[in-house]
Formats: structure tokens, C-alpha cells, sequence
């Protein structure tokens, strides 16, 4: 069987919020409950397991394959939310997206400050 990510956990100061935040944004099915996490399943079977923990949260980055579609209700409801977004991972261009190798792309920060990102084709796909 080759390698394949099974799931990841992320650290939450709340993990109801920060799973539903990401759920509500991305369309996906409610988070289900498994021991301590809330688990959130994304299509490829890859599930992101928020934990609540104490003290500060270091910043992590989530990036998500999205068709165009997809990107164009995910960016909506971005928007409708009045959600700050940037064209790229550090920040310095803010309310653009970019149309890196053919595609778009757009990152926002979740309510403890991990940078997500929804794309459309993989970076360094070509156009």
C-alpha cells in the first residue's frame, strides 16, 4: 500500500468552533465525535481531529483542493462573512486572490489563526 495521510490533529481553543468554522466554510458534512475530537472528514478520507487545549496555539496551515465550483461557494460565503483573505501564505496581499499555474487561490485564518487555503490546481501543476 503506498503512504497516504490518514488524519491530522489541530489544536483548538475551542474545538466545536473552530470544527464548525471550517465545515460551514468548506460545505462539508457536521464534524463527528470521537473520543476527545471532533473530526472533520474530508473527501480523500482525510480527516483533520480538532482538540481543545490549553494555552497558546501554533499556528498551522491547511491547504484544500477545491474544483472551481467549489472555490466560487467557498469564496462566497468567505465573503459574505466579511472573512479577511489574501493571495498568499504570508499576508501581503490582501482582499486579491491569486491564479497561481492556472488555477485560483485564496488563504484566510481560522479563529485561532491557522492559515487555510482552498486551490484549485496543485502548485507547480503548470497552466
Amino acid at each position: 500500500m503506498p503512504v497516504q495521510l490518514n488524519h491530522t490533529i489541530v489544536h483548538s481553543t475551542d474545538q466545536e468552533r473552530s470544527a464548525r468554522f471550517l465545515t460551514g466554510l468548506l460545505g462539508l458534512p457536521e464534524p463527528v465525535r470521537f473520543g476527545p475530537f471532533l473530526v472533520v472528514e474530508v473527501a480523500n478520507g482525510v480527516s483533520l481531529d480538532y482538540a481543545t487545549v490549553a494555552g497558546p496555539i501554533a499556528e498551522q496551515h491547511y491547504a484544500f483542493l477545491v474544483t472551481e465550483d467549489e472555490f466560487d461557494q467557498i469564496f462566497g460565503r468567505i465573503q459574505e462573512q466579511r472573512i479577511e483573505y489574501w493571495a498568499d501564505p504570508f499576508h501581503s496581499r490582501p482582499g486579491e486572490i491569486n491564479r497561481n499555474d492556472g488555477g485560483r487561490g485564496v488563504y484566510w485564518q481560522d479563529p485561532d489563526g491557522h492559515n487555510l487555503e482552498i486551490i484549485t490546481r496543485p502548485y507547480g501543476s503548470g497552466a
